[in-house]
């Protein structure tokens, strides 16, 4: 059987399985005592000793992904805070009534059909994660033990008119500013010739020896298995028979004639959602990709989720195709590479000039005259403000101080920028704005991140933390 879930990004599994500390512990002073006949204990929390197998456990529930051996350091540190606050809930006596859970459980809209709690859809959910329900309740009741011990922190927080002014004219403030496109002041230095293309081809190989995945998928909307757009019990009754039968070992092609269903959409992709041709296969989320990509020749079919849809998707075949540099595609390819590395290399050579002190408002302008490339005045009217640059540029913009030169780049360094910040205008909020609520909120979110840092330090004193540095050194061996 498979759950129904559409909003699964926001379902109590996400929410759940993200069991990471809010607070960012960092454990000042921690010492190993820990030798002898105590090679099995990975860490004592005031006397209280945890076992190897237990962090093992620990990793085990909570990785999403191959586990690392660099990642062995963040799973312990997130280990220790999950038991230091567990010893803060017990301190604090912490409780819920089985009353308040279930309460908490029959509210969640995940768990509603027609506005109410639907105890088939909750069944759904557990048989599709694997879970027992007093599995999923124990680590529900902790989640929210969890919350109460930090609304004990954070909570009641009254942020001054002052820090609030601070958040909204932080995203509110007025900007004018001067800027100079790069990549035509670099235009002429980015031509690249066919021995530069071989040569970086040469010295690249592997990047052009690509893992391709074959095969069929198809959506199965309402429309196609029911005959209507409605996400009825109908439909979702189809979807678990349609999931039995993968179980069973029923193939793409059996199904689709089973349930009268279109042809399937055939797709060879690499792990990027590419085709062989390099260009984007615009039919197939990443996130379908990355599930594609974990399909076993064993199992070569698959029921997946992906954005509230549901899809069959089957594997036929795996193979490792090696690039011609003869390839348009691939030639387009290099040469973006080429670009991106040696623009890469120039605005290094600005940057480390603005930081020496060696690049003034002078220069900009002179490099402007020397390369024939104009100055774009432009008024960025909030942080938010993305009318002619791109978010992740304004965001970097924002990051400055009025009459800075600053380096600015789009992602992958597509686009460049050159940046005077001329004017710096701030901005208020009045109480009786329809906004200023929001902005309370802003304020007390940034004042409750400083109590929890203060908290994780109150913490680090209260509690006397003793690591066992051989036993994590045995578990990274393990995961080497």
């Amino acid at each position: 059987m498979l759950g129904s879930f559409r909003n699964f990004s926001s379902s109590i599994y996400a929410k759940v399985l993200l069991i990471i500390i809010i607070i960012p512990f960092v454990f000042w002073g921690m010492g190993s005592s820990l030798t002898g006949g105590n090679q099995n204990i990975i860490v004592v929390i005031d006397k209280e000793k945890y076992t190897i197998q237990q962090f093992t456990d620990f990793i085990r529930q909570t990785a999403i992904k191959k586990v690392e051996v660099n990642q062995i350091d963040s799973y312990l540190s997130t280990f220790i805070g999950e038991k230091l606050i567990d010893k803060e809930i017990e301190y604090y006596e912490i409780k819920l009534s089985n009353k308040s859970l279930s309460s908490l459980i029959k509210n969640q809209k995940n768990f509603m059909r027609d506005n109410k709690f639907s105890r088939t859809e909750y069944e759904k959910f557990l048989l599709k994660n694997n879970f027992t329900a007093p599995r999923f309740e124990s680590l529900l009741l902790r989640r929210e033990r969890k919350k109460q011990l930090l609304d004990l922190v954070g909570g009641g927080i009254l942020p001054s008119k002052f820090l609030i002014n601070v958040s909204y004219d932080r995203i509110n403030q007025n900007r004018e500013i001067e800027l100079i496109n790069l990549n035509e002041v670099f235009k002429n230095q980015l031509k690249f010739s066919e021995i530069d293309i071989k040569k970086y081809f040469d010295d690249n190989i592997n990047k052009y020896k690509v893992v391709y995945k074959s095969g069929n998928f198809l959506e199965l909307n309402p429309e196609k298995l029911v005959g209507n757009s409605d996400f009825n019990d109908l439909y979702f009754k189809k979807i678990d028979e349609i999931d039995d039968l993968i179980i069973e070992g029923e193939n793409l092609e059996n199904i689709i004639k089973k349930y009268n269903l279109n042809k399937a959409t055939s797709y060879s992709i690499n792990e990027f959602g590419e085709n062989v041709d390099l260009t984007k296969n615009k039919n197939i989320s990443q996130n379908l990709v990355n599930m594609i990509f974990k399909i076993s020749a064993d199992d070569p079919t698959i029921l997946v989720e992906d954005n509230n849809n549901y899809y069959i998707a089957q594997l036929i075949k795996t193979e490792n195709i090696e690039k011609n540099i003869n390839d348009i595609n691939v030639k387009k390819k290099i040469l973006t590479d080429l670009k991106n590395i040696k623009k890469k290399r120039l605005t290094s050579e600005i940057i480390n000039s603005i930081n020496n002190n060696d690049f003034k408002k002078d220069d900009f302008n002179k490099l402007s005259k020397d390369k024939n490339v104009i100055i774009e005045k432009i008024n960025l009217e909030s942080l938010n403000d993305n009318k002619i640059l791109k978010e992740e540029v304004v965001n970097q913009i924002y990051a400055y101080s009025e009459k800075m030169i600053i380096v600015v780049n789009e992602i992958n360094f597509s686009k460049n920028y050159l940046v005077y910040i001329d004017k710096v205008k701030n901005t208020n909020v009045e109480e009786e704005s329809e906004d200023y609520e929001k902005y309370v909120n802003l304020s007390k979110i940034k004042i409750a991140n400083n109590l929890y840092n203060t908290y994780d330090k109150f913490l680090s004193k209260k509690y006397m933390i003793d690591i066992n540095y051989q036993a994590v050194d045995t578990i990274k061996n393990y995961y080497n």
